[in-house]
């Protein structure tokens, strides 16, 4: 299912039922709503249709028990490439590699196996470095026939604007509240409809940001800071409790999505505060935005930070008469 995606599966649909299907697609818009999903499932259905049998369905679904549908599940179609970064030591690597972009280039050099078609996913382009995004360029001005690019990106415009160029560009807003509900009901059949209803209030519209939060356990955290911004922190107790939480080194994807939920966190509660409260609610949710955007591309200490945060959060509070 892509959910909250019409227009997009409509330009691709079209593009593809005209048969003028262009070579390259950018898939543009926030991190975490489902570009690279959507670019899977348009890959399927393509795929599927290509080899046959023919699919009934409407738009880019593609019947679980094709058997196109099943190799790509499996992750062992011959004619689909997924670049993304791989993993080095216990992370990932850095970005992704000219040697990975040269290895598509033999990929697409070779026979098609199951349908005149191949299709290539590079997830995301904002992880590939110069010289990757170079070799990539010479495959997409001189593109194999039968050959689909799917491009995803969070940020298109730090992209080389030859790559730009020679893309038709999709783009995907942060989904709407019904879709995000909807996606979530799929994925989470067993989780509470409040607990589903409290994610789609901070996730801002993107599920990867929603499924962090499901799968972090931030649930105390938010607690935490909503008791700071009611109640205030007169003694600096509450948020020394919370920045010792996240300074340890097991925290740090904790840490990382703490930070991402907290403008939402600061947003919602704002809108249900009377004046003097939410103009203090504003204020702090722009320092809070500007600090949690700042403070992962500064490397700042994950404890002082937090605790930089609390003292924030704690001025929205009513301040107490001396």
């Amino acid at each position: 299912m892509i959910a909250g995606h019409d227009k997009a599966v409509e330009q691709f649909r079209n593009a593809w039922n005209s048969g003028a299907l262009h070579h390259a697609w950018l898939l543009a818009g926030p991190r975490g709503v489902g570009k690279a999903h959507f670019a899977k499932r348009a890959a399927m259905r393509l795929l599927s249709e290509a080899a046959g049998p023919a699919i009934e369905l409407n738009g880019l679904e593609t019947p679980d028990d094709h058997p196109i549908a099943k190799l790509i599940a499996a992750g062992s179609h011959p004619d689909l490439r997924w670049l993304e970064r791989l993993e080095k030591g216990e992370g990932l690597a850095r970005d992704i590699s000219v040697k990975q972009v040269r290895e598509l280039g033999e990929f697409m050099s070779m026979t098609s196996a199951l349908s005149p078609w191949r299709v290539a996913v590079i997830d995301s382009m904002d992880e590939m470095n110069r010289e990757a995004s170079n070799a990539l360029l010479k495959m997409l001005e001189e593109p194999p026939p039968n050959t689909l690019f799917f491009l995803v990106s969070h940020a298109p415009g730090r992209l080389l604007p030859t790559i730009r160029s020679r893309c038709r560009r999709l783009q995907f807003e942060a989904l709407g509240d019904a879709a995000m509900t909807s996606v979530l009901e799929e994925q989470f059949p067993d989780m509470s409809g409040a607990e589903r209803q409290r994610l789609v209030s901070l996730a801002g519209g993107s599920v990867g940001r929603a499924k962090a939060f499901a799968a972090l356990d931030l649930g105390p955290l938010e607690n935490e800071a909503l008791e700071i911004i009611r109640q205030g922190d007169p003694d600096n107790s509450r948020r020394s409790a919370l920045a010792g939480q996240l300074a340890r080194k097991a925290a740090a994807d904790r840490y990382s999505a703490f930070l991402e939920l907290l403008p939402s966190l600061v947003a919602r509660e704002a809108r249900t505060l009377a004046e003097p409260g939410r103009e203090r609610a504003v204020d702090a949710y722009e320092k809070v935005r500007e600090l949690t955007a700042i403070a992962p591309r500064l490397s700042l200490d994950p404890g002082a930070t937090v605790f930089q945060i609390g003292g924030i959060l704690a001025s929205v509070a009513e301040p107490r008469l001396s």
